[in-house]
């Protein structure tokens, strides 16, 4: 090779370098402005501040200019009060690893959740690719199991005696002074899987579901749920395999929950009362079943509150892949007591909209009859009318 045409060459080599590292500082340089862009937006956000001109291109989103005016009201588009989305921002702290924040990730959590779980109209709403949506959604449903343990739980023994003054109310009558509690279960609809677990999921009224379970004080606020089981399996048995059940530390003893018909009716492991089955003979167990089903419809009505919060979800089948279905369910849950505790109550439009379970052989239950004390509580009944 002679000598200009080698000098040409590494001419070419040496541009086409020079070339490369220019792009490569040109992309840097871009990355770091966006990330300066969504980092400016972000900490204004948290500080409840109005962003800067340099972020304007970001608070044009109409759902952000909402959550950054004051005056204007969140539980529209949100589902959730300005006092709730306090409470729920001071339990989910975390850094955004990816340029969007955990502030706006929660916003895109929610936004998902009111507007039935679609990918596509949120990222739509917020100007983001739905790749990165699908990552927030899954990153925040887990987010939301990690608290729920903060925000579901069994009372505290100094507790329990406001609780059970409550249902005592609710009952009408103080032979209920001793109940902490009503359990009962629901069903979510889900888009029907394929074999072989279409079958598995399909419940009595021939639609798929997955169930959860649970239990609810005097004022609607769970305090134990169990989600996850197919809907073809009957109440009993989800009660069966509960860690509610299992570990028996609730209700503690010497105090009960209420359930219907479609569990049993035992004293131990747990005492869970149920009414007298039909057709019910004798006054004193009619005046029994009525006391017992005021005292128990409380739990009918947080399911109410929650189905009206989160329509989308509990009233439409879920889309989303069923393995999936009880993250959504549990983050739902534990929205619902954030925003008990913060005041911000839903009236429910429709409650009890299932059927109760049939009657459940209790011989299939290993547990100890509460027969006994059902008779207890019905004669107390008789006794103070």
């Amino acid at each position: 090779m002679d000598e200009p045409l080698a000098v040409f060459i590494a001419f070419l080599i040496v541009f086409a370098l020079e070339e490369e590292r220019q792009r490569r500082e040109s992309r840097r340089a871009a990355a770091r402005h966006r990330h300066l862009r969504r980092r400016a937006l972000i900490s204004a956000l948290e500080q409840g501040e109005r962003p800067s001109r340099y972020c304007s291109l970001n608070t044009s989103v109409p759902l952000l200019r909402i959550f950054l005016d004051d005056t204007q009201d969140t539980k529209p588009d949100f589902r959730l009060s300005r006092e709730s989305l306090k409470v729920l921002f001071q339990l989910i702290k975390h850094e955004g690893t990816h340029g969007w924040g955990g502030t706006i990730e929660v916003l895109v959590f929610l936004f998902w959740l009111a507007c039935g779980t679609s990918y596509r109209v949120v990222s739509r709403a917020f100007a983001m690719p739905r790749s990165t949506v699908h990552r927030v959604i899954h990153r925040m449903a887990s987010e939301m199991r990690q608290i729920l343990p903060k925000v579901i739980r069994h009372p505290k023994p100094e507790e329990l005696q406001s609780i059970s003054d409550g249902f005592v109310r609710l009952g009408n009558h103080t032979a209920f002074h001793s109940v902490v509690g009503a359990i009962d279960g629901c069903h979510v609809r889900i888009k029907a899987p394929g074999e072989p677990d279409a079958q598995c999921y399909r419940n009595r009224k021939l639609y798929p579901s997955v169930q959860f379970q649970a239990v609810c004080d005097h004022q609607a606020k769970f305090l134990d749920v169990f989600i996850g089981f197919p809907g073809s399996v009957h109440d009993a048995r989800v009660l069966r395999h509960s860690t509610l059940y299992r570990q028996a530390t609730f209700p503690p003893r010497g105090y009960m929950i209420l359930g219907d018909g479609g569990y049993p009716c035992i004293s131990q492991p747990i005492a869970l009362i149920t009414p007298f089955k039909k057709p019910v003979r004798g006054e004193e167990r009619v005046a029994f079943n009525r006391h017992h089903a005021r005292a128990r419809s409380i739990i009918e009505r947080a399911f109410g509150m929650l189905k009206t919060r989160w329509r989308s979800i509990f009233l439409h089948a879920q889309e989303v892949n069923p393995r999936f279905v009880p993250e959504v369910i549990a983050a739902c849950v534990t929205l619902h007591n954030i925003c008990m505790g913060a005041g911000d109550v839903v009236q429910p439009e429709e409650e009890a909209d299932e059927d109760e379970e049939a009657d459940v052989q209790e011989e299939d239950i290993t547990a100890v009859s509460g027969h006994q004390l059902r008779e207890q509580l019905c004669a107390n009944i008789a006794g103070v009318q």
